[in-house]
């Protein structure tokens, strides 16, 4: 881990604006809105009535040569920043933070800001994260550009990591020949969800769980929550009912996930069953970590977002801002997440408010 001081990072950030038009210092507008949303901030109002209420506290280590800047200098920076420029940033930075671990857990996935939506669906603004298990937090994202999709962005996205010796999770939508390619050249793992998207990989899935033996099953019970779940996870290596399978770079193991809930309130039992295919040829309780792991983006991540910072009611559709504004909710989330505070998110985002102790201690001064 490198030098890790956020204020060092920022400073190298291109700035999209006309020189004779900056009033304020790029580093300061970008630090008062991440200190300001780590503090509970979730439009650009509250960001600068934060500003003038911390001015100072800010003014102890920011050069803040016009003051705080305005909601629309905010907003009209935001917008035209250059997202690519902010998450190679927001990359390098966490890359200073992170430890690395052999067989590290990485889960990507993707979320749609809901609220950053116009008249059609397709001008939401999707973006895809990875999310290190070992380190709990966010290591990297990209945004899925307008007519495009998750395939095309992933491999963008694995590009930007330093994911040698990890083993890679992806649902469906990532369950591509190149992208299980790309993992391998990278020397990582890869677990990829199959669904009806691969049509004939699953039918030959299903059927070979169905004619050959599984040479691993291994069962997890989970109490809580009002319920009993039941996951049986069973794999296969004899890969001789897939048709071509050497089209899939080291595929070594079949997967089938059995799941089985029971409600007590009901007394009501739902059954799943999921399948994969992986790299790895290690046993059936390493990869049932490896798949309980990758839950993990939607249960810390996408459900914190949405909570803790409304992410899905956001309203910024100017330029870039909706995605950047992404990137400072996912730079929030990560400095929280590190901090050891033993309080929920929410609590976590009132005390940085509150105290100047605390929020410098999240920002890592």
């Amino acid at each position: 881990m490198g030098d890790s001081n956020l204020l060092g990072y920022l400073s190298g950030m291109k700035d999209p604006r006309i020189e004779r038009k900056k009033l304020h210092q790029l580093e300061d507008i970008v630090f008062i809105t991440i200190a300001a949303v780590i503090s509970g901030a979730e439009s650009w109002n509250e960001i600068e009535l934060f500003g003038k209420q911390k001015k100072p506290w800010l003014s102890s280590f920011l050069t803040l040569p016009n003051g705080i800047p305005s909601h629309d200098t905010f907003n009209r920076f935001y917008a035209s920043l250059d997202p690519e420029e902010f998450e190679k940033v927001f990359t390098a930075w966490v890359q200073s933070l992170v430890s690395k671990y052999p067989g590290d857990i990485v889960a990507i996935d993707g979320k749609t800001v809901r609220g950053s939506r116009g008249k059609s669906f397709h001008s939401a603004t999707h973006i895809v994260s990875a999310w290190s298990n070992s380190n709990q937090m966010i290591i990297g994202q990209v945004k899925v550009e307008e007519k495009s999709n998750e395939i095309t962005a992933i491999p963008e996205l694995l590009d930007a990591l330093l994911i040698e010796g990890s083993i890679i999770t992806i649902d469906a939508m990532g369950c591509q020949k190149e992208i299980a390619k790309n993992i391998r050249s990278k020397k990582a793992e890869y677990i990829l969800a199959v669904k009806e998207n691969q049509p004939e990989l699953i039918d030959d899935i299903r059927d070979s769980f169905k004619m050959l033996k599984p040479e691993q099953v291994i069962q997890q019970l989970d109490f809580g929550h009002g319920r009993i779940e039941t996951r049986t996870c069973s794999i296969i290596s004899d890969l001789s009912l897939l048709e071509k399978p050497t089209l899939w770079k080291s595929l070594s193991t079949l997967i089938r996930m059995e799941s089985e809930r029971y409600i007590k309130s009901t007394g009501e039992t739902q059954k799943e069953t999921r399948y994969y295919i992986s790299s790895l040829c290690c046993g059936a309780e390493h990869i049932l970590k490896a798949i309980r792991s990758h839950w993990e983006i939607e249960n810390k991540v996408h459900w914190s977002l949405d909570v803790a910072f409304n992410e899905d009611a956001s309203r910024k559709r100017a330029g870039n801002a909706a995605v950047n504004f992404s990137i400072i909710n996912r730079l929030a989330l990560n400095l929280l997440k590190k901090n050891d505070e033993k309080i929920g998110m929410k609590s976590k985002r009132l005390l940085a408010g509150w105290s100047p102790e605390y929020i410098f201690k999240v920002l890592n001064f």
